[in-house]
């Protein structure tokens, strides 16, 4: 009888052990597969987090050629000396390559032009978000007394005496004419031709492994691990957030001259929170667009990504990341179609 209960107990006891391992297995093999599966949503979501600019886009050509023509008119200005291109040379990348960009008279302005080149991709114009619409953003520039100092009763003025614009206008805007409305209709057309699609990235997102190098696709890895990507996203890698400058380490703290530029939204909102807080500014073509910042005091890409590094994320790049972040930030040159 003892030697049926002994030989009983070890075989529920196997059964027991055999059913426990069974189970330990299958929570491993289910915890394996969970995990692969959000690291694989997780790269998903990464990979997604920047789009490739479209490359088709519904724009009448003749407005767009009369806006370009608009874009460099310097009738715009109070003494016809300054026109939208004076600060955003799109033979070069959009932009002047000046610290603080000069007006009319030569009077400097407060902050640094960025990039007209894929601006219609942007939530909000100008570094403290102050235009909703680049539509809006023209009334800057046309109105500032440091910039062009004219008003829009002036610049239709002009423009309706030339032969040339008020053929293109009739022409364009028959139930308009010349207005302000279709002034700003006729710039910005031309403002959203100035995509930059099919960068080396841009192909790269959209299947073609070989767009970018070993070392590129190291250095967008990086970009993802340490953070950049949180504010650095979307189709125009950036422009679509306000951050604040300074997040880890105070960047204003460290600089010889403060102005009241250096306020960002501050000076729109007047809310204490938005002190410090400008639009993230997107990093297509950003090896061209320097200097660099709100405040253009940076001239040099690999200063101004180890500078945001240390001054957002509180990180101190080697020189080797450095490198490589850079390398991937050139994969997003490209030219406008």
């Amino acid at each position: 009888m003892i030697y049926f209960f002994k030989k009983t107990f070890v075989f529920f006891f196997f059964i027991f052990c055999s059913y426990f391992i069974y189970l330990q297995i299958n929570i491993l093999l289910s915890s394996q597969i969970n995990s692969a599966t959000l690291a694989s949503s997780y790269a998903d979501k990464n990979t997604q987090a920047i789009t490739p600019i479209p490359v088709k886009q519904n724009l009448n050509k003749a407005i767009v050629l009369l806006g370009k023509q608009l874009f460099f008119e310097t009738r715009l200005s109070k003494n016809d000396t300054v026109s939208c291109a004076s600060c955003h040379n799109i033979h070069n990348a959009g932009v002047d390559g000046l610290i603080i960009s000069a007006g009319i008279h030569g009077q400097i302005g407060s902050f640094n032009a960025p990039t007209v080149f894929n601006s219609s991709l942007n939530f909000k114009q100008f570094w403290d978000g102050r235009a909703n619409t680049l539509e809006d953003q023209i009334d800057g520039p046309i109105n500032n007394p440091v910039e062009m100092d004219s008003s829009w009763s002036e610049v239709i003025e002009k423009l309706t005496a030339s032969a040339k614009y008020a053929k293109l206008f009739k022409m364009l805007f028959p139930k308009q004419g010349i207005t302000e409305q279709s002034i700003k209709n006729a710039i910005v057309t031309f403002e959203r031709s100035l995509l930059t699609p099919n960068s080396r990235f841009d192909l790269y997102l959209k299947g073609q492994q070989d767009a970018i190098t070993k070392n590129e696709k190291k250095g967008y890895q990086l970009f993802n691990n340490l953070g950049c990507i949180s504010c650095h996203q979307g189709v125009n890698v950036g422009g679509n957030m306000f951050a604040k400058m300074g997040v880890i380490h105070d960047y204003f703290a460290d600089k010889e001259l403060i102005t009241k530029a250096d306020l960002g939204r501050f000076k729109i909102t007047k809310k204490n929170e938005d002190k410090y807080l400008f639009k993230v500014p997107g990093l297509r073509n950003i090896e061209l667009t320097g200097p660099y910042f709100h405040d253009g005091q940076t001239r040099i890409l690999k200063s101004a990504v180890q500078k945001m590094a240390y001054y957002q994320l509180g990180v101190k790049l080697s020189e080797k990341e450095t490198r490589l972040i850079v390398a991937f930030l050139k994969t997003l040159t490209a030219k406008v179609e």
